[in-house]
């Protein structure tokens, strides 16, 4: 079903709880769910599932033309059916497109069309629908239509529903508008349902989290029902054959590689989460235009990995998120206190890489980065972090090479310590190539849920560097990237033959790239327990999970954001 928008009066002198006039839907969406309300009308979030696709479809006769009523006296004798009527009155403070008007004479009579069934309860429809014909039926009359009642039509069931517009239905229509314009008004979003049934089949549930919220808040403490899908349906796509190209046929795009551009290889729209072109790949301008439209970024490197930017749509709509970020990046102890568990998270994901899967690692090294991790949750000033962090990472490189195995690992010099820019052997190069598609990842991730990539809490602000991506990055560092490049090389997808060696470095050929790719994707399709939440996601959904969490601490809602520490 269409989104209608919300309307913004400026000569209200600011003041949004008498300002906003309100689509008849949105009041729909404030009885059936005052978050989901907020969310999807004043956050700007949005998400297709079956059920709103399905909607679309169901509605596809009412909303092929919008039509124009006639005005009371242009009435004649017989019933006119008038589809998709727009109306609204800023003294009623209200906006709606009527899916169906029965007009005769002075007397018009709303019809709304619901995807659904009729429920047997008392009124024989729902509540939110019921306000919303009511407030339908307002804006008739404040255009001088007699309207006396209305109907709700549910298609699964094939039957109209009389909504008698009575005085008490009118009350708690105009007191729903007047409470959801003091929701417009809030900082915050309201508080999740509790523990409803309604959360199930809600679109916005990944992107609410309302049992995740409620158990970080102390409402509850049942471990939450598993409404984030466990895997994503779209992926990334990434180009890296030089001098190909990626273009536009349909609701594919299409992939030319190859001499002469000859060879090509089609994917379809739907299926792409974003795009990743690595050097000289083309990309058109009409593929570009539609990619931008539908909101699936195009990210730019160099050969090698470099992350050079990426293109995109117009930002996120959430300017108050932005305003809150900002805000504690701007005060010391808040921006210490986020990167204290940033760093700590990271030290302890890096020991227990170690542990796991570490052939004799020293019980020293353990012992110092378990301390070095502590010292980290303590920590005075952003520059003792550094420190810490820079210790840590020495004992964390120096036993690195416990964990490998293979061809590749018999090579003199394959690993030296963490070096880079650029980097001097084979593992430091496929180090580097995986952290940059990592920040690629988050940083699409982070634009996604509303935030400003570049102002991060840990690291400093630099041009064209995205801080907060690489904040997040952090902790994830060796449970994505470091494992994908550990599995390349233990199972001998990458060998000696996929690396040129040259005066100044060691660079990766076509071929490790893409069994590097390959395995951080399917690093990234792993299924993985939360460690809070007890339910098993994907990596990839792991990371949007804990962006929007981190939102959720920003605004207040929750007051800690989780890390995310493996066992």
């Amino acid at each position: 079903m269409e989104r209608e928008p919300t309307d913004v009066d400026e000569t209200a002198a600011g003041d949004a709880s008498v300002s906003v006039t309100l689509p008849a839907r949105m009041l729909n969406e404030y009885v059936y769910c005052p978050r989901l309300f907020y969310l999807e009308h004043v956050q700007g979030e949005w998400r297709e599932s079956a059920d709103t696709l399905d909607g679309t479809f169901r509605h596809r006769r009412v909303d092929a033309r919008e039509q124009v009523l006639a005005a009371p006296d242009d009435q004649g004798d017989r019933v006119e059916h008038t589809r998709s009527v727009s109306l609204s009155d800023p003294d009623l403070g209200l906006a709606a497109k009527i899916d169906l008007v029965e007009s005769e004479g002075e007397t018009a009579t709303p019809v709304e069309y619901k995807r659904g069934t009729a429920p047997e309860i008392i009124h024989g429809a729902w509540e939110a629908d019921r306000v919303q014909v009511c407030a339908q039926a307002l804006l008739l009359r404040a255009h001088g239509f007699r309207c006396d009642e209305g109907f709700v039509y549910y298609i699964a069931s094939r039957k109209r529903v009389r909504v008698t517009i009575d005085e008490p239905l009118v009350r708690q229509t105009l007191g729903a508008r007047d409470a959801a314009r003091r929701a417009v008004a809030a900082p915050t979003p309201p508080p999740p349902l509790m523990d409803s049934p309604k959360c199930v089949r809600c679109s916005l549930a990944p992107l609410c989290l309302p049992d995740e919220t409620n158990l970080l808040a102390g409402r509850v403490e049942s471990e939450p029902r598993r409404l984030v899908p466990t895997r994503d349906d779209a992926l990334p796509l990434y180009v890296q054959s030089q001098g190909g190209s990626i273009g536009l046929s349909g609701e594919c795009l299409q992939i030319r590689f190859g001499r002469d551009g000859k060879e090509k290889q089609e994917v379809r729209l739907i299926d792409v989460s974003d795009v990743a072109v690595f050097g000289q790949v083309g990309v058109t301008t009409p593929a570009l235009r539609t990619l931008v439209q539908r909101g699936i970024p195009i990210s730019y490197f160099s050969v090698g990995g470099w992350f050079y930017g990426m293109s995109a749509g117009l930002h996120h709509k959430n300017v108050e998120l932005r305003r809150l970020q900002f805000a504690a990046a701007g005060d010391p102890a808040r921006a210490l206190a986020i990167a204290r568990r940033i760093v700590s998270t990271k030290i302890r994901n890096q020991r227990t890489m170690l542990r796991r899967n570490g052939r004799d690692v020293p019980a020293r090294t353990l012992a110092l980065m378990g301390m070095w991790a502590g010292r980290a949750e303590s920590a005075a000033a952003l520059e003792t972090l550094l420190g810490i962090e820079g210790n840590a990472a020495h004992l964390y490189f120096q036993a690195l090479p416990t964990l490998l195995k293979g061809p590749l690992a018999e090579v003199p010099d394959l690993f030296a310590g963490r070096n880079r820019r650029p980097p001097r052997d084979p593992v430091n190069a496929m180090l580097s190539f995986a952290y940059a598609v990592l920040t690629k990842d988050l940083t699409v991730t982070l634009q996604a849920v509303g935030f400003d990539p570049m102002m991060g809490f840990y690291h400093q602000i630099k041009y064209g560097k995205p801080a907060l991506a690489l904040d997040m990055m952090e902790e994830f560092r060796p449970l994505i990237a470091d494992s994908a490049v550990i599995t390349c090389i233990n199972t001998g997808a990458v060998g000696p033959a996929d690396f040129v060696w040259g005066a100044t470095g060691c660079a990766m050929s076509e071929s490790a790239r893409t069994a590097l790719l390959s395995a951080y994707a399917r690093r990234l399709d792993d299924l993985v327990t939360h460690p809070v939440f007890g339910y098993r996601i994907s990596y990839r959904r792991v990371l949007e999970v804990q962006a929007r969490l981190l939102a959720r601490h920003l605004s207040g809602e929750v007051p800690e954001p989780p890390s995310f520490r493996t066992r």
